[in-house]
């Protein structure tokens, strides 16, 4: 029975040996086939990338195919860029296409550039507009920046002389970028703030605004001058003014307000005098009232007083009737001559 039995065990073995050989070889096929492709393709451009090397960018979630284009493409314009560099950019979340293009386009340029500094440039470029390859571009070929920056709302960079009268510029700023500083350094935004502030101080330590009209050209020599490059990711090659105009007489304005000012004020001061006086004339009407009501009480004690003297004696009856008489000769007088003067 034993004998029997052992070689039908012997014979299952080898079946499940064999169906384990043929999946193992089925996964080599598949995984040949996958990256066969890939393979071939670098092998043929002369930038080869091992299976082992395909497989292990599959596990980390890099495309294959992208590596190899990006190395493909280096190498046609006669650059070496292994593989690692290129997977360990793309982990960064770096552009892999455009650092590939900056740096061939810097090649061919003759400007120095290596694949470390394109790299830290397109990871210092991400989120801001900007990117490597323009960075380049703009090294090889400068670009001009309109100052003002006509998306923000205006058009012209105002400033007034010193005789009040307000001068409009416009300039543009031709700028080539500087890869050596590009990283950590300020772009446009700081360019255009910088000529605009140079402008208006060119502009205000002028003596008239015909200074200004005779020469635009001094402007853009004070401000190359004051080295507005400085800290930015550009090297300023010009400054051309575009256009100058007249604006409104600032001066005149501020006198005219400051005029408008002090009426206000001399008005505010003429109406607390005013309030003034008028306080000062009620205080003395009631000060009248009051003397008025001191004479009436004056006058309501003098029956008073009469009355008191016929009963001390000290005043008889004929005295009294000579006092009405006199008083009423004074009344007669007063009523005569008051007729007199209205004629």
């Amino acid at each position: 029975m034993n004998l029997l039995l052992s070689p039908l065990a012997l014979a299952g073995w080898q079946v499940i040996l064999a169906v384990f050989i043929g999946l193992i070889l089925l996964v080599l096929a598949i995984v040949f086939l996958s990256f066969f492709s890939i393979w071939l393709r670098a092998l043929l451009a002369k930038a080869p990338i091992g299976f082992p090397t395909l497989i292990a960018m599959r596990l980390r979630g890099v495309p294959g195919s992208l590596v190899v284009d990006a190395r493909i493409t280096a190498a046609k314009a006669g650059i070496e860029i292994t593989a690692d560099n290129l997977e360990a950019h793309y982990l960064a979340e770096g552009n892999l296409v455009q650092t590939v293009q900056a740096l061939i386009a810097a090649d061919k340029a003759g400007i120095s550039l290596d694949w470390q500094r394109a790299c830290a440039i397109d990871l210092a470029t991400k989120g801001t507009g900007k990117s490597v390859l323009e960075a380049v571009r703009t090294s090889i070929n400068p670009k001009v920046i309109d100052c003002p920056n006509p998306q923000s709302g205006r058009s012209t960079i105002d400033g007034v002389a010193k005789d009040g009268i307000q001068v409009k510029v416009r300039a543009r700023v031709t700028v080539r970028s500087n890869l050596d500083r590009y990283v950590g350094s300020a772009l446009e935004e700081t360019i255009i703030a910088r000529v605009g502030e140079g402008i208006v101080t060119t502009i205000g330590s002028a003596d008239t605004y015909k200074t200004v009209l005779e020469s635009p050209d001094s402007i853009s020599k004070v401000v190359l001058q004051r080295g507005l490059d400085v800290g930015t990711a550009f090297e300023i090659l010009s400054i051309d003014i575009a256009d100058v105009d007249v604006g409104e007489n600032v001066g005149a304005q501020l006198q005219e307000s400051q005029a408008i000012a002090n009426k206000n004020m001399a008005q505010a001061q003429a109406e607390i005098r005013r309030a003034a006086a008028v306080a000062l004339e009620q205080e003395m009407k009631a000060r009248v009232e009051e003397m008025q009501a001191k004479v009436v009480e004056a006058e309501a004690q003098v029956p008073l007083a009469i009355a008191e003297a016929f009963r001390s004696g000290n005043l008889g009856i004929m005295d009294y009737y000579r006092m009405n008489n006199v008083q009423a000769d004074t009344d007669m007088r007063t009523s005569i001559s008051k007729g007199d003067e209205k004629k």
